[in-house]
């Protein structure tokens, strides 16, 4: 069965009302299928490339340089209350903002050189969330409003819109789920694809689905194509992303928690970089624009190994929540200094091949560099 023939079934089943049922399956809308064969494009899928340069920034991100502000993509914690903004405990210096309160903080981070942010959802209204993920293309959602936002304040900032369900899903996990509680991969993909297919149509420079569903980067590309819209919008590819503990503080900023289990059957294993080296292999064959690999610090090998078999692609290496928690704490105790660190950590990704960092660090980067 497809996603949409079960849509109002699960979504029914979930909330036990037909009213808020129509209203869940509308905004869960999902597009046509989409078979390889009901695409007519010239030679295979990875060779549709105009996406990946369509905007200036992305053109930049296909140079190789030292560390500068072009290369730095900052995170935004996108709340659904408009007047919200909340310091985030766990991970310092960091706020959860809703809409009125986004364009006074970036007003002087734009000023001083912010080229790029990643968005990041977080509904916290009664019954934002579902089995479904529904809220996570609604039009009036935060990732949505927030794209169309900044489009009109900033017309050069370039916006990626991080594409997952597990901030809106009840059961806090990156995909639809069988009655088993098991990830059923093709209606997540589905489901996935239709999400950053609304993310693109709201006006995306960049999609990048962090599911670690098989077959997603390929969905996505097709449903570009079809749209007509893949000449100008950014593929970044969570390729490699592994489980593990650093999580944390971004699962209290986006609320993203499972609420059962782990993501261990779907992330990549500590280790494991056979499969990561398999899955970067398979993303690039995909279609992918950009390649990341999330965390970064640890794991220079393998940012390392997605330079040498996506050599001709950007590689982005993202500095997660726990890093940069890890290096606050570390400061803050007098072990060593905040910007040195801030730097040592940042500057060793680069060496080991990666050409854009998003990064937490993002702020004082941009008092810190002069370019």
């Amino acid at each position: 069965m497809s996603f949409s023939s079960l849509v109002s079934d699960m979504t029914f089943r979930d909330r036990g009302d037909r009213e808020e049922t129509r209203s869940q399956v509308s905004r869960a809308r999902s597009y046509q299928s989409t078979a390889a064969t009901s695409v007519s494009i010239s030679g295979d899928i990875s060779s549709q490339l105009h996406g990946g340069y369509s905007h200036p920034l992305a053109r930049a991100w296909q140079a190789e340089r030292q560390l500068t502000k072009s290369m730095l993509i900052y995170p935004l914690f996108i709340s659904d209350q408009p007047d919200e903004d909340i310091p985030i405990p766990s991970l310092p210096n960091q706020h959860r903002r809703g809409l009125n309160r986004l364009l006074p903080f970036l007003r002087p981070l734009v000023a001083k050189g912010l080229k790029s942010v990643i968005l990041f959802g977080v509904p916290i209204a009664p019954g934002a969330k579902d089995i479904l993920g529904t809220a996570a293309d609604d039009p009036t959602g935060p990732v949505i409003s927030a794209i169309k936002l900044l489009r009109r304040a900033f017309p050069s900032l370039f916006i990626v819109a991080d594409v997952c369900l597990c901030e809106y899903t009840s059961h806090g996990h990156c995909g639809i789920l069988r009655d088993d509680g098991s990830l059923n991969n093709a209606l997540s993909v589905d489901r996935i694809s239709d999400v950053a297919m609304a993310y693109a149509d709201a006006g995306a420079h960049c999609v990048a689905p962090s599911d670690m569903n098989d077959g997603r980067i390929r969905a996505i590309k097709l449903k570009l194509i079809e749209s007509g819209i893949a000449h100008q919008v950014v593929l970044m590819s969570y390729a490699a992303k592994f489980s593990g503990c650093l999580y944390g503080p971004f699962r209290d900023a986006a609320g993203s928690s499972p609420s059962f289990g782990d993501r261990r059957c779907y992330q990549l294993p500590p280790g494991g970089r056979g499969l990561a080296r398999r899955a970067i292999v398979r993303d690039i064959n995909e279609g992918a624009d950009i390649i990341m690999v999330k965390p970064a610090s640890q794991y220079l090998d393998i940012i390392s190994d997605a330079k040498e078999l996506g050599k001709d692609l950007p590689v982005a290496a993202y500095q997660v929540s726990g890093e940069f928690a890890m290096i606050h704490a570390g400061a803050k105790a007098g072990v060593f200094d905040l910007k040195a660190m801030a730097f040592e950590a940042t500057e060793g990704i680069l060496r080991a091949g990666a050409t854009i960092v998003v990064s937490y660090f993002t702020p004082e980067f941009l008092d810190w560099l002069s370019n």
